[in-house]
């Protein structure tokens, strides 16, 4: 695991005041109004505040830099803003979906909606209440999110537009997969694409280009930002299925249980005999035992599957390094996106 770099970490700290003071001006408002809706804003803040890498402001503000913007302002800062926002209406909407109760170590926002329901001895169901507080939320998340960027240039909310929208048809093929179970290599590789690539690297890359008045960067940042989204994709299925819970904040093999559809697992299954396919099937049963889990663990690893996993994330971090030199280099912009893509892919968390 390599050290998180400054570029990242600097970045990260500045996001982090700006939204504090996003979140004290949007509670303030409300709380006046009725303290009651503060609790949702003070959940969704706790959850922003709550962990998270940053990368995606990271990448707005060395997109920013790369198309010529001062390293120095608060210009990007915007765009910062939005996209954490943006990757908290999904996650919490995300919690909801795939059913999981912690995130980051914590109980997810749905599951303290629950509490509070039990707590309070309200009517109706607990988990359909958690459920749709959670929901509100989410939904909360993203308008804030949205709000940033009111007044950009057009270039920037054309970004901001696919940015949204590919994110949550990403998501439903996502949920179709998990749903099916018949996702193919490739079929993982769209919602890599849609879902995580785009969302995490190539477009806040543009936007933050485009924040600077350089959005013909758009291509050439997408030549960097695809095949290493992919790889981040890649290294995070791997960390879904063998990651350290004292890591990631999650239960060993809960991508397992959950019956994520990567890569991985569809590359495991198409090279697995028949004695193997048995014991893959069990992916998606929320039951699952340590020791299923470490059957379906060693089938991965039997059948190649791992390796050629972290051969192809090597070659697309490979791909990715090699177009940073297509890219303007201002103010470091270049050997910034160097270590960010180390950082991408070694993680392990």
């Amino acid at each position: 695991m390599s050290d998180v770099p400054v570029q990242l970490t600097e970045i990260a700290a500045r996001t982090d005041i700006a939204l504090t003071e996003v979140f004290r001006q949007e509670r303030a408002r409300w709380a006046a109004l009725d303290p009651t809706v503060d609790v949702p804003l003070a959940d969704l803040q706790e959850f922003v505040a709550g962990g998270g890498k940053r990368l995606r402001p990271a990448y707005v503000h060395w997109g920013f830099v790369t198309g010529g913007g001062d390293p120095e302002s608060d210009v990007q800062l915007a765009g910062c803003c939005a996209v954490e926002l943006l990757q908290a209406f999904a996650l919490v909407h995300d919690d909801v979906m795939d059913g999981s109760s912690t995130r980051r170590g914590h109980p997810t926002v749905w599951a303290k909606f629950i509490d509070r329901h039990r707590a309070g001895g309200w009517q109706g169901e607990d988990r359909r209440f958690g459920e749709a507080a959670a929901i509100l939320v989410g939904d909360i998340a993203i308008v804030m999110a949205d709000r940033q960027l009111t007044g950009t240039s057009s270039p920037v909310r054309e970004i901001w537009d696919a940015l949204r929208t590919e994110l949550n048809m990403g998501q439903y093929l996502d949920v179709i997969g998990t749903a099916t179970g018949e996702i193919t290599a490739e079929g993982a590789r769209l919602i890599m694409k849609h879902k995580t690539a785009g969302y995490t690297i190539v477009r806040p890359l543009q936007i933050g280009a485009a924040l600077a008045g350089r959005p013909e960067l758009a291509d050439a940042l997408s030549a960097h930002g695809m095949p290493l989204g992919v790889a981040f994709q890649l290294r995070d299925d791997m960390l879904g299925a063998f990651g350290d819970p004292r890591k990631t904040g999650k239960p060993v093999g809960d991508d397992l249980r959950e019956g994520k559809p990567t890569v991985l697992l569809a590359n495991a299954r198409g090279a697995a005999s028949t004695s193997q396919l048995e014991v893959l099937d069990r992916v998606g049963r929320p039951d699952l035992t340590d020791e299923d889990v470490a059957a379906i663990q060693q089938v991965m690893v039997d059948t190649g599957a791992v390796e050629a996993s972290e051969h192809e994330t090597n070659q697309l971090l490979g791909d990715a390094i090699s177009a940073i030199e297509s890219l303007p280099d201002h103010n470091g912009s270049q050997a910034a996106l160097r270590a960010l893509a180390d950082f991408v892919v070694e993680r392990d968390t």
